[in-house]
This record gives C-alpha cells, structure tokens and sequence, in this order.
C-alpha cells in the first residue's frame, strides 16, 4: 500500500523548497527540471516502509483471506504464524515489494510531483477555472492535492497490481517447508502465472487496483490539511510536522478505503485455475468479490485484519516520509 508523502511538493506553506519545485516565479521548464527529485527520494521511502510495514501487512492479508475461525485475532494470527514458521513467516511475500515498492514509491511519488505543478500551473493559475485570490495565492488547494493524488494512484496501479498480486499469493502459504507450497517464491510465481494464464494472469487484480488507489484522493488531501492546521496552529518543525501529517493522513486513506482493500485482496488470492491446478475461480468480476465478502459477515467482514492495517498506517508511512525528506533535501543542497 501503500506510498510516502512528498512533502516539498505537497505543501507550499511549509516547505522550504516548494518555490523550486512547483515553479512560483520560475519558468515552466525551471520547475519540471526539478521533478527528478521525486522519482530517486520515492526509492529510498520505499526501502523504509516495506522494513517496517510488512510484518504488518502480512498479517492484514492472512486475516482478509484466511476461511473463517482460523484466527481469533490479530495477536493470535501473529502468534501462529510465529510458532508455525517463525518470524521470518511474517516476512513472506517480502521480495516482490522490495523491488516492486522501490518502483511503486519511485513512480507514485515521481507523478505526484509532476501532477501537482501540472495543475498549479494550468488549473489553479488560470482564471478561467479558479478566482483571482486563489491565482494570487500561489498554491495548491487540498482539492488540488487530493486530484493529483487520483492520477498518482492510477498512474502506479499499472505497476502495482503485478506486484501486489505474487506478495498476496505468497503471504497466503502457510505449509512452512517450501516443499509443500505452490510457489517457491517470488519468480516462480510469476513465472507459472504468466506461463497458464499469460499476461492477464500476472495482472489480476488490476481493476481492484484502480479502484483501491482512486482513494489516494482522501491521503493526500487530508495530508494537505493536517500541514496547513499543523502550521498555523503549533510550533512544531517542519520534519516533525511532516512526520505527524504524514501518519495522520495514512489513517485516514486507511479508514475510507479498507473495504476496497479487503475486495482487492479478495481477488487476487482467488484460485485462477486451469494449469496452476490451485483450485476452482469464484470472482469474475469485482461485484462478485463484494457479495461473497458481504455474504461471509454482513459489513463487519470489510473490516477484517483492519486493526494490524491500522496500527502498520502510521509508523511505517511516518518512517517512509522521515527517509524521503531526507533525500529530497540532500538532493536540493
């Protein structure tokens, strides 16, 4: 899930960079010559949340997909999987993100860049879209930021469902010898989806994705307002500010997009069938997914796994941003 905050674009008013990056008083091409940034401090953000978020998330999708009754919980879902395959059990799944979030922040975090100065400079700067207070203003709404999030989060699904696809398949084998699984990791995954189900196979899920990531509106929206109130309304340093709109607005992505995430999961450990020979296919489309994860559990079953999802929001996407302020202004001296 994920993605970091670019704060220097993100936010006008507290940050020290943000004249440069979006272009107030520089020319087009001054502004866009900078956007490199993004892309290389996007690599390093997601070196740092997959350390510290994907035990986390291990947890969230065995709860999302496991039949019903096999955990009593979160704790009893980490401590199984701890005494049946060890701690490295909760780092399952942990290469295709290694690589795959790399390239998920790097592209996410790049686009972001380019499609905040692209609407500052041809939407927020133009009368006939917004009034002239808001020209004068020089910077992004939170509308704004919330827009650019919705093309970052469609522009990255195209590489994050793949991804997203083998980490799922492979968190959800429990055998703890290799032996006893389908896939004996991550390349072998891939390699058996592409094999019997081609490219579509290796893409399944990519629907789900888009839909998930449409909810980028809400984190960087909001991420947009906890800096603004955060600025204005405490003594706090831009880091830290950083820091706790950063957490902050993970949660709020979290708690208005949960249940397409629960879907998303849903779907890409659905068996595909045919040559894999992993079972029978259930969801064709992704209306099916929501019935059945409705008729399992009313809307309580949306909400599974939600609470290690929850607690992994903060500290992992705080901890991504702490990492990517870091590069962006090393990059900037």
């Amino acid at each position: 899930m994920s993605a970091s905050i670019d704060s220097t674009i993100a936010n006008p008013d507290i940050s020290s960079h943000s004249n440069e990056a979006i272009g107030q008083g520089q020319p087009a091409k001054a502004a866009s010559a900078k956007d490199y940034r993004g892309f290389v401090a996007g690599v390093f953000s997601g070196v740092t949340k997959l350390s510290v978020g994907h035990p986390f998330d291990t947890i969230k999708v065995r709860m999302q997909t496991a039949e019903h009754g096999r955990f009593h919980g979160a704790l009893d879902c980490v401590l199984q999987t701890v005494r049946n395959e060890g701690v490295r059990g909760l780092y399952k799944g942990a290469s295709p993100p290694l690589l795959g979030w790399m390239a998920m922040d790097s592209l996410m975090l790049g686009s972001l860049t380019i499609y905040r100065r692209l609407l500052l400079e041809h939407v927020w700067q133009n009368p006939l879209f917004v009034s002239e207070e808001t020209i004068k203003s020089g910077t992004l709404s939170s509308f704004g930021h919330g827009l650019a999030g919705i093309g970052a989060g469609s522009t990255v699904s195209f590489i994050a469902a793949p991804v997203e696809h083998v980490k799922a398949r492979l968190q959800i084998q429990y055998a703890a010898k290799k032996a006893d699984r389908l896939y004996s990791g991550p390349i072998d995954c891939a390699r058996k989806l592409l094999k019997h189900h081609g490219i579509p196979g290796l893409w399944h899920g990519l629907t789900s994705t888009l839909i998930f990531r449409s909810f980028f509106f809400f984190w960087w929206g909001s991420y947009d307002l906890f800096s603004k109130l955060l600025k204005n309304h405490t003594k706090l340093s831009t880091p830290v500010i950083n820091f706790w709109a950063g957490g902050l607005s993970a949660q709020v992505f979290w708690l208005t997009t949960y249940p397409t995430d629960v879907v998303k999961q849903r779907i890409m450990t659905d068996p595909l069938g045919g040559g894999l020979n992993d079972g029978t296919r259930r969801f064709y489309h992704w209306k099916d997914a929501v019935k059945t994860v409705y008729q399992e559990g009313g809307y309580r079953a949306f909400w599974r796994g939600f609470l290690p999802c929850f607690l992994r929001a903060f500290p992992a996407n705080a901890a991504a941003l702490v990492a990517f302020e870091a590069v962006m202004r090393s990059l900037s001296d």
